[in-house]
């Protein structure tokens, strides 16, 4: 079996907050590559149908991501694709277009290819009534084959404020095995500064009841950096969770960007931590996680040593998509509902953002394909040596450049050169090939990824991306 200590797996970091300060800029969270940016309008239904009849020769198991786009009320913080409304019945008319689109891509893909993961998203899934649920997932099984094996993942993220047992119960019957909750911060006056109230008890009821409900893993997000934040409030709130024992963490650094997410302008820039509090704020997260057991997974991800996550980044097997870290590495990633990525083949496809857009697409019995782009020789390999930098800190690259025909170090040159800065600064290691995060170095993950994107700069705007802390 394998063994663990927090030390090896990188959880005891120390902060220089001067050189992190230094390093810390904009950049993608590489839940993709090339990233979404960088999706374009000449890629349509024509190239995807070309994309999946491609794919059906690998006989690659599939994994299934809806979008509920939903909300009952704003979050301050968020900046996910949501529409708000207290309005339900709108779910009923959002479930029938979901299947309606998977009537149109589902007899694509050959019929033995079965799914192996599932993830609703959102937006708010648990604003789907009971009956609209069950209607959308066994509308799914009747159009997919779905996997009966015992790593199937089916997952959902909840909001606790809108579940009961009987909701959990509902879930469990219909295959979920997997749930994510949002907590944040249980201080409440960081809870009314970002328009989102919840009690401890009845949130922490909500997780318990998934486990006697059998659900084998709960995901619990966490944000640091908040508005009115502080290290004894966060710490309670730390406390509080980790008796609980969650299978995963999730603590996200508040990304503030008022400019591209409306909501985020009713929270003012002098309510917000300084980055010496923000970092301080993570510290703290990081050293309890650490004495509480969790394995560091990578980005802003924990997990317990025996969770399926810290299984497969122990044997090298884990991936990041667009649902997050993932054990399933070898499926093709189809995407339902507005502004939903797909991953086929080499080819990534999108959705149109607007619900409208998304709409008239479906109703038109088109597939709803907004953009994407079909990866070339340089993106894929590039792809490859950034998810294994964002999933396991380190990657081989004369090994990986040999798969692709390529000398590495001729290759990768001015990536190289961009690398010193984070060498000089005991961020990143380079030798014999390997390219390694430090110890100091595995909370700025997206830094080293960073060198080796080609796209960066070209295009998009640094305003768009959330910074490295």
């Amino acid at each position: 079996m394998d063994t663990f200590s927090p030390a090896a797996a990188g959880l005891a970091w120390q902060f220089d907050p001067e050189l992190l300060r230094r390093h810390d800029r904009p950049g993608p969270r590489y839940t993709s590559y090339p990233t979404a940016p960088h999706f374009h309008d000449g890629f349509g239904e024509h190239q995807l149908r070309a994309a999946i009849a491609g794919s059906n020769v690998s006989a690659r198991a599939l994994s299934l991501y809806v979008h509920v786009p939903y909300c009952s009320s704003p979050c301050f913080y968020c900046g996910c694709n949501r529409v708000i409304t207290r309005d339900h019945s709108k779910g009923v008319a959002y479930v029938a277009r979901v299947l309606s689109e998977a009537d149109q891509i589902a007899p694509l893909f050959d019929p033995s290819r079965e799914v192996i993961q599932l993830h609703l998203g959102g937006g708010t899934p648990n604003f789907l009534a009971a009956e609209q649920m069950r209607e959308l997932i066994d509308g799914l099984r009747q159009r997919f084959s779905f996997s009966e094996a015992a790593s199937r993942d089916f997952s959902i993220e909840l909001d606790p404020r809108h579940v009961t047992r009987a909701d959990i119960a509902g879930l469990a019957a219909l295959g979920f095995n997997r749930a994510s909750l949002g907590i944040q911060d249980f201080d409440p006056t960081v809870q009314r500064a970002i328009n989102r109230e919840q009690g401890v008890e009845p949130t922490l009821e909500v997780l318990r009841a998934c486990r006697e409900y059998g659900l084998r893993s709960v995901n619990v997000d966490l944000i640091y950096g908040l508005p009115h934040q502080t290290l004894e409030g966060f710490a309670q709130t730390l406390e509080t969770v980790l008796r609980e024992r969650p299978d995963r963490l999730a603590i996200y650094g508040y990304a503030h960007l008022p400019n591209l997410f409306k909501a985020q302008r009713q929270i003012p820039d002098e309510a917000l931590p300084s980055p010496e509090q923000k970092l301080a704020l993570l510290g703290l997260a990081v050293r309890r996680l650490s004495l509480a057991g969790y394995q560091y997974i990578g980005m802003d991800h924990f997990a317990l040593p025996e969770e399926d996550l810290s299984r497969a980044q122990r044997a090298g097997q884990l991936h990041r998509n667009f649902m997050g870290y993932t054990t399933h590495a070898q499926t093709d990633l189809v995407g339902l509902g507005a502004s939903a990525i797909s991953r086929i083949g080499d080819s990534y496809s999108q959705n149109p953002r607007d619900l409208p857009g998304w709409e008239s697409a479906v109703d038109a019995g088109r597939l709803p394909v907004w953009r994407g782009l079909t990866l070339d020789a340089d993106d894929a390999l590039r792809a490859e040596l950034i998810g294994q930098l964002m999933c396991q800190g380190e990657v081989d690259g004369h090994a990986l450049a040999a798969r692709h025909g390529v000398d590495f170090e001729s290759y990768f040159s001015d990536a190289l050169i961009a690398l010193q800065a984070l060498q000089h600064d005991g961020l990143a290691e380079y030798a014999d090939g390997v390219v390694r995060a430090t110890e100091q170095g595995r909370p700025l993950l997206r830094l080293l990824a960073m060198c080796f994107d080609r796209y960066l700069g070209k295009v998009e705007s640094p305003a768009r991306y959330s910074r490295a802390i």
